[in-house]
């Protein structure tokens, strides 16, 4: 692609991404809570997290993110190195950026709280940041052979690791990829103990998963990379070709695998890096291929008001109160309707409000960058 040409559809992609989360999950919940049945439906289902084993929808935003961080970075990188920044400056970049979202983290869970003694540590953000520098320094420093060499380690070691170190102080009967028996609980149980999501049992952002997410990181840092080369060497339809092919690739590994190393998000397992990898690659092939290669951009300032400030809507969401807002203006007529109806009209509100709050900040051209 041209040098410097910023990438719109990974703009676009990253509030696809996030609109799940700032409300549109819930409306797709609320319509199909419209019709008999529908609150059991499959796309209902699709809409909530797996309860341990298995993938739906949701498990898919988080590592969907760090993926989209990750294909970011190449581009970041080469810009810094063209303006002539030194090794020193990108690292010192590097680490503020992960220790900056890791504190984001913090006040997310409550910092100001001031309830230090069971604040929780890892965060979905603290995952973000330290996966992302993992791999960016594995990115400035090794070539794609060695980081493809160190990807397959990581993910392998880590799924023999899980496998055949059950935690030592796991209940009898319970397997070694269970929720009371695995390795990772066990790790943060015992220097954690009340830091932790589920206190004293498990955190689904824990220490040891951290490895695997490196993984995820790295593998959108690879296709940031192949994107990268120059469109006279492979044209933009050949790209998205590839792409889309290697995530077939990804998917099949990721779901022969699965019959030994079950797909697991709280574990973020190995097998639940490649399949949802696997989505992430083909869903951004697709996105470049629509907007990047063939030039259809209308629809997309929708989804890009949202991804230019996707960390700003998640710190958000957390501190202003959105429904709030939203009720002002539309409990009233909720009120009058059926409940199915009411409610479908109360979490449209929360998404129309915290979206206008996003199209305020793009109109102003306030964006937070981490």
């Amino acid at each position: 692609m041209e040098p410097g040409k910023r990438l719109l559809s990974l703009d676009t992609l990253r509030g696809f991404d996030m609109i799940f989360i700032m409300g549109f999950a819930s409306i797709i919940s609320a319509i199909c809570c419209l019709f008999p049945g529908g609150e059991s439906c499959w796309l209902e289902t699709q809409m909530h997290h797996a309860a341990w084993d298995g993938l739906r929808h949701h498990d898919t935003i988080f590592p969907l993110f760090l993926f989209i961080a990750g294909i970011s970075f190449p581009f970041s990188y080469a810009k810094q190195v063209s303006k002539g920044s030194t090794r020193g400056k990108i690292y010192g970049k590097i680490f503020r950026r992960a220790l900056v979202l890791f504190l984001l983290g913090l006040v997310y869970n409550g910092f100001f709280k001031l309830k230090f003694p069971t604040l929780r540590i890892f965060s979905v953000l603290a995952r973000i940041g330290f996966a992302w520098m993992f791999a960016a320094l594995l990115f400035i420093n090794l070539k794609p052979k060695a980081r493809a060499v160190i990807a397959a380690a990581l993910l392998i070691g880590y799924w023999l690791l899980l496998r055949f170190v059950p935690a030592p102080d796991a209940p009898a009967g319970a397997g070694p990829l269970s929720l009371e028996g695995n390795l990772v609980g066990y790790i943060d149980r015992v220097l954690f103990p009340n830091h932790i999501y589920q206190k004293g049992l498990f955190d689904p952002e824990g220490l040891l998963s951290l490895l695997p997410a490196i993984v995820t990181a790295m593998l959108g840092m690879f296709t940031g990379e192949f994107v990268r080369v120059d469109d006279s060497k492979i044209s933009g339809g050949k790209k998205s070709l590839y792409m889309a092919l290697a995530a077939v690739a990804m998917l099949v590994i990721g779901l022969v695998w699965s019959t030994v190393c079950p797909i697991n998000k709280k574990l973020w397992s190995s097998t639940f890096v490649l399949v949802v990898g696997a989505y992430s690659l083909g869903l951004f092939a697709l996105f470049y291929y629509l907007i990047d290669v063939r030039g259809w951009k209308g629809w997309t300032k929708f989804f890009e008001v949202v991804g230019l400030n996707s960390i700003t809507i998640y710190m958000a969401q957390r501190i202003i109160p959105f429904d709030d807002i939203s009720n002002f203006f539309v409990s009233g007529l909720a009120g009058l309707c059926p409940e199915p109806l009411g409610q479908l009209i109360v979490v449209t509100g929360y998404f129309a409000v915290s979206w206008l709050f996003l199209w305020f900040l793009y109109k102003k051209k306030v964006f937070l960058k981490v």
